[in-house]
């Protein structure tokens, strides 16, 4: 009998976090406000953060997916030149993942350009 009001307990339980969990997912219209919300919710859990990327060649539809199993944030695309954006948020990520959350992404983007821009004067035939 102590069982069953556990389990039943339990039961009520998780069906409450996966209605929780279902009213937080939502389709992000603007790349701007996907990508700033993404970052701040990186910034918020980075240890429980996830983000997966997910492209379905027969349809030419790419959706991008960050949550932290409260708050899900999805973006969905057909266009190519949103694969470009894809890239530096990619990058943001990568800055954030491997320098830290408190960093900022743009300023390490910036000086990692400039470095290899200088690099690629000294390349090329000389005459």
């Amino acid at each position: 009998m102590i069982y069953t009001i556990g389990f039943q307990f339990l039961i009520v339980k998780l069906n409450r976090q996966q209605s929780n969990f279902r009213n937080t997912m939502a389709y992000v219209d603007s790349w701007d406000e996907f990508a700033e919300r993404a970052v701040l919710l990186f910034r918020s859990d980075p240890v429980s953060t996830r983000y997966v990327m997910k492209y379905r060649h027969c349809d030419g539809k790419l959706v991008l997916k960050v949550t932290d199993n409260k708050v899900c944030l999805k973006f969905k695309t057909d266009q190519a030149q949103d694969a470009k954006k894809m890239e530096k948020l990619n990058n943001v990520f990568f800055t954030l993942m491997a320098r830290g959350p408190d960093v900022d992404p743009t300023e390490e983007l910036a000086k990692e350009q400039a470095a290899s821009q200088m690099t690629k004067k000294g390349r090329g035939r000389r005459q």
